[in-house]
């Protein structure tokens, strides 16, 4: 389902986000047990309207309701904060576009929850508040990713009732009318070889040390006297995902054992992946410097590069269908909601 509220979203992906786990910031790539079959190329665009270097004070109003420069710049720091670093400026104008789109729609999608008198049971809420709170290592991590946003619980709580508003009615208004065929699945896989084609794989784990960035001299040195000290450990025949679990600092790896799952060549920073990929299964790397910390390394298997059959991936490509079928039906009824009512974009 396209999704449009920055805000409740950002926060759930802040836990996640590169620099949150060693797992999530060595590689490079989400998912890399899944062949690249959920993407395809965009088609070449317009070159988007400038944006003015002064925003006025209200950006665009919908239905005479007004986004104002606030939420506009907010929704732009959201977007900077998960791709880790500023627009860039030869893409401002297209990024700073497509974000008013998105404020826009979500804007007519909550004026319409509530013209169709849409509710949520407070309960359902919290349970939505639980799910993000989980997202997130501790109690404390959560609150200072609030802080940071400038947000109190309450309106977190606001904004992902909103949320759930505009999901339920889009559930009711574009779900049913989703419908993916056996045979629009074969199609799609036999028109998209090269998106099947899945390169040599290692199922490795591993234990991190981790170092802060910019760590001094003395820091880094610790760091590399615990990281041999395990190493040691291993080697003395000591079961390396316990090890893992009660010495590796990766939170998102540590409590599977370090477990890190299938990755190919290019999802993993450099020395991590040169030393995975030679090894062989059941080896233990050396210590292996990364700018995440020190790393042991312990590959359990190997496969060869190869086209994943159609088999495996029929359940990814109905849902990539499914989800590209949700997005053009949701941009339909948007349109619809823009076509009777009144938007006034004033940049």
């Amino acid at each position: 389902m396209m999704r449009v509220l920055p805000l409740v979203l950002a926060l759930a992906l802040g836990a996640c986000s590169k620099g949150n786990s060693a797992s999530a910031s060595t590689a490079q790539a989400a998912k890399p047990d899944q062949p690249a079959a959920a993407a395809t190329p965009p088609a070449a665009e317009a070159p988007a309207k400038p944006i003015p270097a002064q925003l006025p004070e209200v950006i665009a109003r919908v239905n005479g309701e007004a986004i104002n420069k606030g939420e506009f710049e907010k929704a732009i720091k959201n977007v900077e904060g998960r791709a880790g670093g500023p627009v860039p400026a030869e893409q401002r104008d297209r990024i700073f576009r497509g974000v008013l789109d998105q404020l826009i729609a979500y804007r007519l999608l909550m004026q319409e929850t509530k013209s169709r008198h849409i509710e949520i049971p407070d309960a359902e809420v919290d349970a939505r508040i639980a799910q993000i709170k989980q997202r997130f290592p501790s109690e404390d991590v959560f609150k200072q990713t609030l802080e940071k946003q400038n947000m109190t619980v309450e309106q977190l709580r606001a904004d992902a009732k909103s949320d759930m508003q505009v999901q339920k009615m889009l559930e009711s208004e574009v779900s049913g009318k989703v419908a993916v065929q056996p045979q629009d699945v074969t199609t799609f896989y036999e028109k998209n070889p090269d998106k099947f084609k899945q390169g040599e794989r290692v199922r490795a784990s591993h234990i991190l040390i981790r170092t802060p960035e910019n760590a001094d001299a003395k820091t880094k040195e610790a760091a590399r006297a615990k990281a041999d000290e395990v190493l040691k450990q291993v080697k003395a025949g000591k079961d390396f995902a316990e090890l893992a679990k009660t010495n590796s600092q990766d939170p998102g790896s540590a409590a599977n054992g370090g477990d890190l799952g299938y990755f190919q060549q290019g999802q993993m920073v450099g020395a991590f992946e040169r030393a995975a990929f030679a090894l062989k299964p059941g080896d233990v790397s050396d210590v292996v410097e990364t700018p995440f910390g020190y790393h042991i390394i312990k590959v359990a298997d190997k496969q060869a590069a190869q086209t994943v059959p159609l088999e495996q991936v029929k359940p990814q490509i109905e849902q990539f269908l499914q989800n590209q079928q949700r997005q053009q039906k949701t941009q339909v009824f948007i349109e619809s909601l823009k076509a009777k009512g009144k938007v006034e974009v004033l940049i």
